[in-house]
């Protein structure tokens, strides 16, 4: 299996972190790294603010970011004749809101993945225990050379 870059890794950990329940000892081990570089990741990528959006649905981020792209041209549209046009700041924010709305919309990520996977695990737990444990190693081993 081909070695796993960095950003993907770090992608993977978050993802474990968010859907899985796993420590940071267990995430270090699946990742193969050390569990202090598990809590750097954690804070440099700010793990427990992704928890804590993790509680907003996909549906209600897209919701408020075209809430968002509504209001900036919105402000756009009332300026007089010759001047509704977006500021530098404007067009940037207005350019991440419909890249991050376009992203959430298109792809299904590493979460996505993990989460179904996870309720699947959750189900074949009391049915094979034994089964639950093969099938989660082998789907992280799935996930690395995915990366």
């Amino acid at each position: 299996m081909a070695k796993m870059d960095s950003k993907k890794m770090r992608q993977w950990a978050l993802s474990m972190y968010l859907n899985e329940n796993r420590t940071q000892e267990e995430i270090a081990e699946a990742c193969g790294v050390a569990r202090g570089t598990i809590v750097r990741w954690a804070k440099a990528d700010k793990w427990k603010e992704h928890k804590a959006a993790k509680m907003m649905t996909h549906e209600e981020m897209i919701n408020n970011w075209k809430e968002q792209l509504i209001e900036i041209n919105d402000n756009i549209a009332s300026r007089e004749p010759g001047k509704r046009f977006a500021t530098p700041s404007e067009s940037d924010t207005i350019n991440k809101l419909s890249s991050a709305i376009n992203k959430l919309q298109t792809e299904l990520g590493i979460s996505e993945a993990v989460s179904t996977a996870q309720r699947f695990i959750a189900w074949l737990r009391p049915v094979d225990l034994e089964k639950c444990k093969e099938f989660t190693r082998l789907f992280d081993v799935f996930l690395k050379s995915l990366m």
